[in-house]
């Protein structure tokens, strides 16, 4: 079968809107529920969750393509280029680009995209690497740029971008498309259609010798924010590394064809999904702040220490739940004081207990 890239009416992809009118709706009615929410968060509330969201999606966008960065690194690197207190830890070039690329994107969203952006952000992502021709710049092999997987006696081609000579005519085309579609454009689409648009098309075209993927999503983000008139703080990446095989699988099934309607349900399910888990961090954040306000006079410091490390694992939190060991781990307390410890903050209201004897987890009370 052809590639869409090969086939009559390309780029002008088609879809039914019908089918994406209740996904268009309910992300406009959770994108204002989450900026209301947000607003009982203090500034320090909104500062860390802002800088948490940039580094999950730096970790997750990196870890869909097999890339695997440190987190504290990348944490500090971010703060850094937020102008805020860090702990001066090293980070490696990788670490450090693709900070600054998240932050650039938070600050900078409502920028038109420009090749120009796109040649920056590729610079950020490779900073670093030694082993790629074209860095800051679209490829120029001579090599069909395909997408495989498999033994190289008998690989499996999942898609071919068009050839290195045609992709600067391509990017114009999708810049150009980019800026008519925008909110105030003279061809503007719904946000989530839009987003979706952007991402398969730019990956299609695959412009890059290697970050084709991390910089779609980035523009993902961008257009999403764009829509809403600012920054997006949703765990996209987060949400599609937890499934990267429907991701993938979404892909191939839709580089094949021009009606892309099954991919734009699923990037529409995708986003969706992922700013339902952005919401539940805002109210996560917000039952944080009245937990301790409820309960900080009545703490020991181990109480206050074993507090503090759980709500240091997020919205997740310990998998299986707290244990009397876990506890004895984080504050060095004896098995008598730890259960004691965990009674009392049973009793106060800070922790839920589930089980018995070995089996005893004990949850967040938020």
């Amino acid at each position: 079968m052809r590639w869409n890239r090969e086939q009559d009416g390309w780029p002008n992809f088609t879809w039914d809107e019908s089918k994406l009118k209740d996904f268009e709706a309910k992300f406009l009615s959770q994108s204002g529920m989450l900026i209301g929410a947000s607003k009982h968060c203090s500034e320090e509330e909104k500062i860390q969750l802002t800088i948490e969201h940039m580094t999950s999606e730096a970790l997750k966008s990196s870890e869909i393509e097999g890339e695997y960065l440190n987190r504290d690194s990348v944490q500090s690197s971010i703060r850094k280029n937020l102008g805020l207190q860090t702990d001066k830890r090293r980070a490696q070039p990788a670490e450090e680009g693709i900070a600054e690329m998240m932050v650039g994107l938070y600050r900078h969203f409502d920028e038109p995209l420009s090749h120009k952006m796109l040649y920056e952000w590729h610079k950020l992502l490779t900073r670093g690497r030694q082993d790629l021709n074209d860095i800051g710049r679209y490829r120029t092999h001579p090599d069909p740029m395909q997408v495989i997987s498999g033994p190289l006696h008998k690989p499996k081609v999942h898609f071919e971008a068009p050839p290195s000579e045609q992709v600067k005519k391509e990017m114009h085309a999708f810049i150009k498309w980019y800026a008519k579609t925008a909110p105030n454009g003279s061809n503007s689409l719904p946000a989530l259609t839009r987003t979706g648009i952007a991402h398969l098309y730019f990956v299609c075209i695959h412009p890059f010798e290697d970050g084709n993927g991390r910089i779609g999503r980035a523009i993902a983000e961008k257009s999403l924010s764009e829509c809403v008139k600012q920054p997006v703080l949703i765990a996209l990446s987060e949400t599609i590394q937890r499934n990267c095989k429907a991701y993938y699988d979404a892909l191939e099934k839709n580089n094949k064809r021009l009606d892309i309607t099954p991919w734009l349900l699923y990037f529409a399910e995708t986003i969706l999904e992922a700013q339902a888990y952005t919401q539940g961090q805002v109210d996560f954040l917000i039952g944080k702040a009245k937990l301790y306000e409820r309960i900080k006079s009545q703490l020991n410091a181990r109480q206050q220490k074993a507090i503090d490390r759980i709500f240091e694992e997020g919205l997740d939190g310990f998998k299986g739940g707290l244990s009397a060991d876990n506890y004895m781990k984080i504050t060095g307390a004896v098995r008598a004081t730890a259960t004691r410890d965990l009674q009392g903050l049973v009793e106060m209201g800070a922790l839920t207990k589930t089980g018995e004897l070995k089996g005893t987890r004990y949850w967040l009370n938020i």
